[in-house]
């Protein structure tokens, strides 16, 4: 059975650029928080924990979160027996969004500035439509290619004003680590789109959560044993433990269930635009607080990149 958003309370138009804004402006924080945390945390420590955490608060939400009509109309229209085909999708979903696609953002941040991170990961259209393309979900038209080459042309750019794409460049290892999960987030989208018209975005998140957090779990435990006896962890500071928390609780499960609800009243266009801003604001914040300088090529190659993104959804939304 499809979902239909004309189905239930639709949001005024106010409420909807609101939740937009408090989502981008999460996302662009969660940079500067991730930053701050790894100071205290070993990257794959804190990559491991805030995808648990994330699961773990996303069960005990849920139920709360099942009992708000106004924002889940459609929730108990979906209340079915799950089958083995289901659980499946949920897990594959899971493993690339939630596993890979957050335990490579955390550790590629680690070695990487807040500026190629944010514009790496918001050419996340990009890798979709080529997935989409291979996959034959949607036509490459000269309008796409078009766009999709100036961004890469920026991309390259952004890499030599980094010190060339070579692996004596200071922020490689964290540019291909996190490109590994802006990709697997895209094979999320693209596979996700398939079946998402099957649930309701709580259950969807909350099932893909489930099976990501459980796939993580070993490697933190691992990582909790190797922090050793209790002392060792009373020796991270407190904000150490609340960046942790903000990112497991606001950037990771509210934000990605509101986005993913937002997804069932506007077109991935709409939201797209605002999408253009998150590398923006999360490099301004960089500069802010953590002292960050781009050089003129980095500036310029972030600009064509988000020029060629802009080209190739606007060819997408034609």
């Amino acid at each position: 059975m499809r979902i239909n958003p004309s189905d239930g309370h639709r949001p005024s138009r106010p409420i909807l650029v609101v939740c937009i804004t408090l989502i981008m402006a999460i996302w662009a924080v969660n940079y500067l928080a991730v930053k701050f945390a790894l100071r205290s945390f070993e990257p794959l420590t804190l990559a491991s924990f805030r995808v648990v955490a994330a699961s773990a608060f996303m069960l005990v939400i849920y139920p709360i979160a099942a009992r708000l009509p106004a924002f889940f109309a459609d929730l108990k229209a979906h209340k079915q027996p799950r089958t083995l085909r289901d659980l499946f999708t949920f897990a594959y979903l899971g493993f690339f969004c939630i596993g890979l696609n957050q335990m490579c953002f955390t550790v590629g941040l680690r070695y990487t500035s807040v500026a190629h991170s944010s514009l790496i990961l918001g050419m996340g259209p990009i890798y979709a439509l080529i997935l989409a393309v291979l996959f034959r979900l949607e036509k490459l038209t000269l309008g796409k290619a078009l766009g999709m080459a100036v961004s890469f042309l920026g991309v390259a750019t952004l890499a030599s004003g980094s010190g060339g794409v070579s692996r004596h460049s200071p922020t490689l290892t964290g540019d291909l680590i996190t490109l590994c999960g802006s990709i697997a987030f895209a094979l999320y989208v693209v596979l996700g789109k398939r079946v998402a018209g099957n649930y309701d975005a709580l259950t969807m998140t909350t099932w893909n959560y489930l099976f990501g957090g459980l796939i993580v779990l070993p490697v933190a435990i691992q990582r909790a044993f190797a922090l050793g006896p209790l002392p060792n962890w009373q020796l991270i500071p407190w904000t150490a433990w609340a960046c942790l928390a903000f990112t497991a609780i606001f950037s990771s499960t509210l934000a990605y269930l509101f986005y993913f609800w937002l997804l069932r009243y506007l077109e991935a266009s709409q939201l797209s635009a605002f999408s253009y801003l998150l590398p923006v604001s999360a490099t301004i914040l960089g500069i802010l607080f953590l002292g960050e300088r781009g050089s003129r090529s980095e500036l310029l190659g972030a600009a064509l990149a988000l020029v060629g993104l802009f080209l190739t959804e606007s060819a997408r939304s034609s």
